[in-house]
Parts: structure tokens; sequence; C-alpha cells
């Protein structure tokens, strides 16, 4: 069977969002078809808490889903729905915004680390202005498993298959079909993950250098492959990455912000309603 390519290796970009956050975008913003299903991917990550401790205040969402994975630290959401949660070290939040989100995120600590990801993860058109809605899943819910090689993988969504063996993740979707895992491969081991034909694949190194066919990605590096065939991962000294795969939707994409919709008309109603009081 043929091997993916690789379309693209490129290095994230520092930044800050909320209210001073300092993060790394390690893509968003142009060109989002690219991506397509997914929109956006940023890594943070501090021990300085002038970095952190503003967190992301009161703010709107629609048209999307987020979700952050905690590696390292304590975030506390509330939203206008009421919900209240604690994301904690290795836990993960998975909220649809659908046709309308005010939440925040604030930090619960005041030292220490603070370190982790956001994924924003498009819906189709006919799920847009659903019924939003929002999950914790505490650490101990998130599958893991211990592959060949000594391969550690936790499987937050989708499933995980490799040779005969699969693992299914703690959250599925219709439409994207998303699969999201932390992989951590020690020093010499390989993975080939099944991935099915016509899904994007997009691999995240955050920690040491990954081998993708005959080439390097090293961490901070985002890998951007083809839509068909195998995928072989090999890591001469370990690493660790964020495994992201997704059906693309084909759909026209506008953002302005954080309202991502399919037309200009509709995100000029996204900021008529935010406005009026009715996006929620």
């Amino acid at each position: 069977m043929s091997q993916r390519q690789i379309l693209s290796i490129t290095t994230g970009r520092p930044t800050s969002d909320g209210a001073g956050v300092s993060l790394t975008r390690v893509f968003g913003g142009a060109a989002p078809e690219r991506f397509d299903p997914f929109l956006m991917l940023d890594e943070f990550g501090s021990n300085d808490p002038d970095e952190y401790i503003a967190g992301f205040p009161p703010h709107p969402h629609r048209g999307f889903e987020t979700i952050t994975y905690m590696l390292e630290g304590r975030m506390r959401h509330e939203d206008h729905m009421g919900n209240v949660g604690l994301l904690e070290s290795g836990g993960v939040q998975w909220m649809t915004a659908a046709r309308g989100v005010i939440h925040s995120e604030m930090p619960e600590q005041q030292e220490g680390t603070m370190r982790g990801f956001q994924l924003w993860l498009n819906l189709p058109a006919h799920a847009k202005l659903g019924d939003p809605g929002y999950r914790d899943f505490a650490p101990t819910e998130i599958p893991q498993v211990v592959l060949p090689g000594g391969v550690q993988a936790k499987v937050i969504a989708g499933t995980l298959k490799v040779g005969d063996a699969e693992q299914q993740g703690i959250v599925q979707r219709p439409d994207t079909e998303p699969q999201l895992f932390d992989l951590h491969l020690p020093a010499g081991s390989t993975l080939s993950p099944l991935i099915p034909d016509g899904h994007r694949l997009l691999l995240y190194v955050y920690e040491g250098v990954l081998r993708v066919g005959d080439q390097a990605a090293s961490k901070g590096q985002l890998v951007r492959m083809s839509e068909q065939g195998q995928v072989r991962l090999h890591s001469e000294r370990g690493a660790r990455l964020i495994l992201l795969a997704g059906r693309p939707l084909g759909e026209p994409i506008v953002q302005y912000g954080p309202f991502v919709m399919n037309s200009r008309e509709e995100i000029e109603q996204a900021l008529r309603d935010f406005r009026d009081g009715a996006l929620a």
C-alpha cells in the first residue's frame, strides 16, 4: 500500500490571546481549507504566572467546537448555560458552541506551570445553529493504551487502530469524525496508525524529534500529510506528539474572530446577535 506524503512542515508562531496569555499558534487564520475540518491549534505553556494569570475572561463563540487538553495546570470554565468545570492536568474539556456560547477560562493557580492545547473543530452547516453543549473529562476517563514498542497513547477522540488492535476514544463526533491522540514514542519505537483514506492528517510534535518517512520534524513543528495511504511514525531519540485526523467538510469557511460560519451574511448576523444579547 502507498504511503502518505508530507505536504508541508511548518513551525508555530508566538502570539497572545485572551487577556494577554502567551501561546504558540500552531495553525489558524489564513487558508483554513488546508486544515479542514480543523480551524486552529494553539499550544500554551509557561511557568511564569505573568504569562497566563489573566486567562480568558468572558467571550463568545459560534459555529464550531473547542477542545482543550491540559498537560499541566488547572483552569476553571464557566459559561452562560450555568456550567462550571475544573480542568486539571491530563483532563479534557469538549465544548460545542453551535449557535452560541459565552464562557470564560481562568487559571486556578498562582504559580507553577500551565501547559496544554486548544483545538478548534469546525461544525457542518446543518449543525452551526444547533444546541450548544459542554463536557469535562477527568484524566481517569480518557482511555490510555500501551502499544508494541512501548508507545503510549491517550485516545481522546475517534478510534486508534494499530494492526488488529483498536481503542475507542472518550468522544465520537459525526460529520467530521475527528481523531485526537496524544502519542508518546520512546527512543527507537515505530508506530503505524491506520487513518481512513480521505481524512486529513496533521502531526504536531511537542517534545523530541519525530521521523515521518525520510523527513524529520522537531519540537514545535507541524507535519501536514496527504489524504491517502498509510503513515509510519518513528523516533530515534523519543518524541511526543498530537495526532489530528478528520474528514474534511468541504464547505465555505468564513471566520471573524470567535465566529466561524459559511457566509459573510451569517457572520454579520452573529455580530448583531452578540450585540443584541441574542447570541446564546
